[in-house]
């Protein structure tokens, strides 16, 4: 929300030729309590002075000599990225309102002026205003966060994957089935497969398992529980033994369903022999 002192500390400007005009609406904004508020009786130099100052509010007189308010309006487009354009166009005639709206102007006030609607008009457009790029910084400090939060997982994983190859020579993930979805190091190397071998089957379907060990570490498995250090083994084609250790933790979704499990895994052959 806006408070009284954003409202009246924003930037304004008034455009007009005639001075009388001017002086009108800068005593009635100034006695409001507004305390940045700026005149200029050249249209031609509106576009150059909203570039340096960035007007939270231009005032704006269509019916002017040397440059008319279309004209300005036309120029002030040009600078503003977002489709928002802060003007509210002063006017005798009324058959210009529609088209100035057309325009990209949000509102207009009529000549001669009703003080008390154009004070209201001026306030209401400011607080649209300011509201807007309250939520413009509010979103570029969101994008920010994001990519902030980004790089710092991203530098996160490296530094687990790093830690994992220093302290294991595997880490990988299954999905509910048991079906390999990411492996970190020779995984499929340590079993003796190619990974085209691992397309939609689990490492279980693999042959030579020591029967016990395997059927005590799918219990674990079955029943969602953790394991450390579990060691199992299995015979190769030619003959020798392999041992394998390896640590597991389930995963669970948002919702608490189960989606499978991700651990490490270190060849121990020539430790247990």
């Amino acid at each position: 929300m806006l408070d009284a002192v954003e409202i009246l500390s924003a930037k304004i400007l008034i455009v007009d030729d005639q001075d009388a005009n001017v002086v009108l609406l800068e005593q009635m904004l100034l006695k409001a309590g507004y305390t940045d508020v700026s005149s200029t009786l050249d249209p031609q130099g509106v576009a150059v002075l909203h570039a340096a100052h960035r007007y939270d509010l231009i005032l704006l007189n269509l019916q002017m000599p040397s440059m008319d308010g279309f004209e300005v309006i036309d120029l002030l487009r040009e600078l503003e990225q977002e489709p928002y354009l802060p003007v509210l166009v002063v006017t005798a005639d009324t058959s210009q309102q529609m088209q100035a709206l057309l325009a990209g102007v949000r509102d207009f006030v009529s000549v001669p002026f009703d003080l008390i609607v154009v004070q209201t008009r001026i306030r209401n457009m400011l607080e649209v205003r300011l509201l807007y790029q309250k939520l413009e910084a509010h979103n570029l400090r969101l994008e920010e966060l994001v990519l902030e939060r980004t790089a710092e997982l991203r530098a996160s994983e490296a530094r687990f994957k790093s830690f994992t190859q220093l302290s294991t020579d595997c880490y990988w993930e299954q999905d509910a089935q048991g079906n390999f979805t990411s492996v970190s190091g020779p995984v499929f190397e340590m079993l003796g497969i190619v990974d085209d071998q691992m397309q939609g089957i689990s490492p279980a379907g693999l042959p030579g398992w020591n029967v016990e060990e395997h059927a005590q570490l799918d219990a674990n498995i079955k029943n969602r529980r953790p394991f450390l250090d579990f060691i199992y083994s299995r015979k190769r084609e030619d003959g020798s033994m392999q041992y394998l250790q390896v640590s597991g933790e389930p995963i669970f979704d948002s919702a608490s369903r189960f989606n499978g499990y991700r651990g490490i895994g270190v060849d121990i052959t020539l430790k247990q022999r």
